[in-house]
């Protein structure tokens, strides 16, 4: 894996506040993501992981702190509509449940973002529609509409999509936890292609032996607060934490 730490951080996280009413979801986290770093964010269900991955693209805005993502300060109170669609256009997200247009053919849910939002011609969108469906080895199911695809298909249909828009980094929010289990490993292998050729990928999963083995850092949450982080196979193999040891056992994770 590519471990590129020489540039600027992609996304810089400093005491992040995320309140839902009364509700603290996020105590004043910190943290920083690379250019071309993969990092998992690991965790019990409420923990605080999927709601810090939607501030990383402002489908969430923090109550407190600092977080800036590809240079453009998330925490300024008067975050422009420019600077929002210029973070939007830049970074890419996947959500656990496809969210792909059911009145939409495969090729027109990928060309509809680059179309609409960066105005690319409609020659150019369906070239790059076709490009990135091969990349995840769909290029035949491009006039098929979402419900004639599997879910491990709509999936790879929501990673092309989010490709199309040529972003600088990817989340992804749970990937494969709607998935049938035979149906994980197509996703997560072109999770690992995406790894492998250097894209910034902030993954909240609980896919461990992919973490351990895809990731360069965990990011490991609890009650909101960053408890444990590291290398992805330190933290993995041996961690630290009482709560990650047991978080760990409860996931059945062989360690070896």
């Amino acid at each position: 894996m590519k471990d590129n730490n020489s540039a600027a951080p992609a996304i810089i996280f400093e005491q992040v506040e995320k309140r839902f009413g009364a509700l603290q979801v996020l105590n004043g986290i910190s943290g920083y993501i690379n250019p071309g770093e993969v990092v998992a964010v690991i965790g019990s269900s409420g923990c605080g992981k999927s709601t810090l991955l939607r501030c990383f693209n402002r489908l969430e805005a923090i109550n407190g702190g600092r977080l800036i993502v590809n240079g453009i300060d998330l925490s300024h109170p008067d975050l422009s509509t420019g600077k929002l669609k210029q973070l939007r256009a830049n970074v890419g997200m996947v959500f656990q449940q496809f969210n792909l247009f059911p009145h939409m053919t495969v090729l027109d849910n990928l060309t509809l973002a680059p179309r609409k939002v960066l105005n690319q011609p409609a020659k150019e969108s369906s070239r790059l529609a076709r490009f990135y469906l091969d990349k995840v080895g769909l290029s035949e199911k491009a006039e098929a509409y979402p419900d004639q695809l599997s879910g491990g298909q709509k999936q790879r249909v929501a990673i092309a999509r989010a490709l199309c828009m040529k972003p600088q980094v990817m989340l992804f929010d749970e990937p494969t936890s709607a998935l049938d289990p035979e149906l994980v490993g197509e996703v997560l292998t072109v999770m690992q292609q995406l790894a492998e050729e250097g894209m910034t990928m902030v993954i909240v999963t609980h896919e461990m032996q992919f973490a351990r083995e895809v990731a360069h850092r965990v990011l490991f949450l609890n009650k909101g607060f960053v408890e444990e982080e590291g290398a992805a196979r330190q933290v993995l193999t041996y961690p630290k934490s009482e709560r990650l040891q047991v978080f760990l056992s409860r996931m059945n994770f062989a360690k070896t």
